[in-house]
């Protein structure tokens, strides 16, 4: 007999979550699982990548009406004879209005969205919600599982949450699985009665895969000249990732004479905010937002260098990328950088301020042997986590 198996994420557009979940989907064995995904967005950059074993659950009519616009959505409501749901609309409006963390926001208003969104009517044997906060509520309120298990991607500690919302959701799963070593200490320091509950499963990259995938498409993506030294960084245009620091470090290399340009895959709310940086400095010929790419690997490969200027990181699949492609990397010395990069040896640690990334960044373009002895340990790396997969199925 097959076990029946269900995800749940909130969308699959561009993030690390969302691609560490279309990567271990890619790797399930389906002779011996069924899988349903749940999600409450069907829209995002990896819906093509969804293995076609997976069934991807309708969302409820409710919920659709629910994400209308607060007018809309409250008219449909009563004339549908739901003013329940109508109230509910409105509090989750209000919540969202009165609180500006949005890890809190979100937290606090799952309990008016969650009156939209029925109980699951399958039996599961394992629910899976994939990450942290309403992948893990809907995961145990609405769901009918056997085993229920929580992820959780990140430093718990950096996303501003209120633990003591969590934890009433902790205490009713049976795994806690998190991507580093460092993410479980802290997921067990915040929340000690639930400690013996922590594991850590690594974010699956496969490198046959992203090496076939990083040779498709336009061989000269940059038109890059002899000298110029092209830079990639790919994440959320979000506060967490540091991009203003790296368009202030981006100025002070284009001011000593370095012929860079330095590339951002990747979206966000902090898109215009970025952008005025960029003409404030005059830096809108070295540095430039590509937006969502489904395929960033051919950019990756073809850059000379990749930088991470993040403020906090769980364990960051684009790293794991960009070693992967061989790429001389530069990360900024959150608290589990230490867990993926050894400063010199397979990438460079830098402080986390513009002058200490322009610096690092310099040096990297400059000393010649220091790059070679990166791409050369990076290629001695065994660096596929496909296995990784072999700790959920235990779960299971």
């Amino acid at each position: 007999m097959k076990k029946n198996l269900l995800f749940v994420m909130p969308s699959l557009a561009a993030g690390g979550g969302e691609k560490s979940l279309v990567n271990l989907l890619s790797q399930i064995d389906y002779k011996k699982y069924n899988v349903d995904l749940f999600l409450l967005n069907h829209n995002g950059i990896f819906m093509e990548y969804i293995p076609k074993e997976v069934q991807v659950l309708t969302l409820p009519d409710s919920y659709s009406v629910f994400t209308l616009p607060l007018y809309h959505s409250l008219i449909k409501f009563l004339l549908k004879g739901k003013p329940s749901l109508a109230i509910a609309r409105i509090m989750f409006t209000l919540t969202s209005r009165n609180n500006k963390n949005t890890s809190e926001r979100e937290q606090y208003s799952w309990k008016y969205i969650s009156e939209a969104l029925d109980i699951t009517n399958k039996k599961y044997d394992v629910a899976i919600g994939f990450l942290e906060k309403t992948s893990t509520y809907f995961c145990v309120d609405k769901v009918n599982a056997t085993k229920k298990i929580g992820w959780v991607h990140i430093d718990y500690d950096k996303l501003g949450m209120d633990p003591e919302f969590d934890i009433h959701y902790f205490k009713k799963l049976d795994n806690i699985v998190t991507v580093s070593q460092e993410c479980a200490s802290i997921l067990k320091r915040r929340f000690p009665s639930e400690s013996n509950k922590v594991d850590v499963i690594y974010n699956v990259v496969s490198p046959s895969m992203i090496n076939k995938m990083a040779i498709q498409g336009k061989y000269d993506i940059y038109d890059k000249k002899d000298d110029e030294v092209i830079i990639l960084s790919i994440g959320r245009l979000h506060y967490q990732k540091g991009f203003e620091m790296a368009i202030e470090a981006c100025k002070k290399l284009v001011d000593k004479g370095y012929n860079i340009r330095w590339y951002i895959i990747g979206e966000g709310e902090e898109r215009e905010k970025l952008l005025s940086l960029i003409k404030t400095n005059k830096l809108e010929k070295y540095f430039k937002l590509l937006g969502l790419k489904s395929n960033p690997y051919p950019y990756l490969k073809q850059a000379d260098i990749y930088a991470q200027t993040s403020r906090f990181e769980g364990k960051s699949i684009a790293i794991d990328e960009a070693k992967i492609l061989q790429k001389p990397i530069l990360v900024t010395n959150y608290s589990t950088a230490k867990d993926q990069i050894t400063n010199e040896i397979n990438g460079v640690i830098v402080e986390m301020n513009s002058e200490s990334i322009g610096k690092g960044m310099e040096k990297v373009i400059l000393d010649n042997n220091l790059r070679d002895n990166i791409i050369e340990n990076l290629s001695k790396e065994l660096l596929g986590t496909e296995e990784e997969i072999n700790k959920l199925y235990k779960m299971f």
